[in-house]
């Protein structure tokens, strides 16, 4: 019998409804070869698919010391998915963990980011470090192996406000520069996961066409603005954001999410 993909994502508060971790989830079990065993660490748990295992989303011993450094750089509520990488949080896990933001969607097969060099802590390069020649991933992709990587959680609970200041209270910074001390860091391919801002609809295109999918793209991320919500209408938030409304994503986010689960659960 073949091993389940374990899938993971964080959604705490209430910006994200539920619909955006049901889809996530038809997304992944769409583009994935292998069964999926999808978990959600929240504490709103209501909506959510009951294929979807819910993980109770904990305050962390460290909290206090790590909000104080979080205040300090101006980044209070980051660094909550360290939680994630806490060793033994699913008692009977096994293997590695692909973990998600929920502002993404899926578009195109999943497994090569899952077997992508195996034993290292993988992330794509973000946008802006790699234009400022800086090394940090980006965090809305990630695959870890909780049973080899739980410096990710150890360290920052060892030292949680020095952690969190050289990390300047961003998570990917802190992750991918922790992965790299350890010499245990991958970068995902690029082509791989784009951003719809950066990728799909970059200024001033943006203005003259409707958004581009890229053929390799496996992942779209929205981070920053527009969301997927605002960019299948069309966003007028922004000059240099501005964007024509976008069928593929209406296609990929919804329609098929739908057709997958019911349209009661997307």
């Amino acid at each position: 019998m073949t091993k389940p993909a374990n899938i993971m994502c964080i959604k705490w508060g209430t910006l994200f409804g539920p619909e955006y971790v049901n889809r996530l989830y038809s997304g992944v079990r769409r583009h994935m070869s292998r069964p999926v065993r999808f978990m959600c660490m929240t504490e709103h748990a209501e909506g959510l698919h009951p294929d979807i295992e819910v993980l109770d989303l904990p305050t962390e011993p460290f909290a206090e010391p790590m909000a104080a450094a979080l205040a300090v750089a101006n980044r209070q509520g980051a660094m909550r998915k360290v939680s994630l990488f806490r060793p033994g949080l699913v008692p009977d896990l096994d293997g590695p963990v692909l973990g998600f933001d929920l502002d993404v969607v899926i578009t195109g097969s999943l497994d090569e980011i899952h077997d992508l060099a195996p034993g290292t802590i993988a992330m794509r390069h973000d946008w802006t470090e790699a234009r400022k020649g800086r090394p940090t991933g980006h965090g809305s992709v990630f695959r870890f192996d909780p049973a080899q990587h739980g410096f990710l959680y150890e360290d920052l609970a060892a030292n949680p406000y020095d952690e969190v200041e050289k990390a300047r209270g961003s998570e990917q910074r802190y992750t991918s520069h922790k992965a790299m001390e350890n010499a245990s860091f991958t970068y995902i391919p690029g082509e791989w996961v784009v951003s719809f801002k950066y990728d799909c609809n970059p200024f001033p295109r943006n203005w003259l066409t409707v958004p581009q999918l890229p053929s390799e793209a496996k992942v779209v991320c929205f981070h920053g603005r527009p969301k997927m919500s605002d960019a299948i209408e069309g966003y007028g938030g922004s000059l240099i954001r501005h964007s024509k409304p976008c069928d593929w994503l209406r296609e990929h986010w919804i329609d098929r999410a739908e057709a997958d689960l019911g349209p009661g659960w997307a």
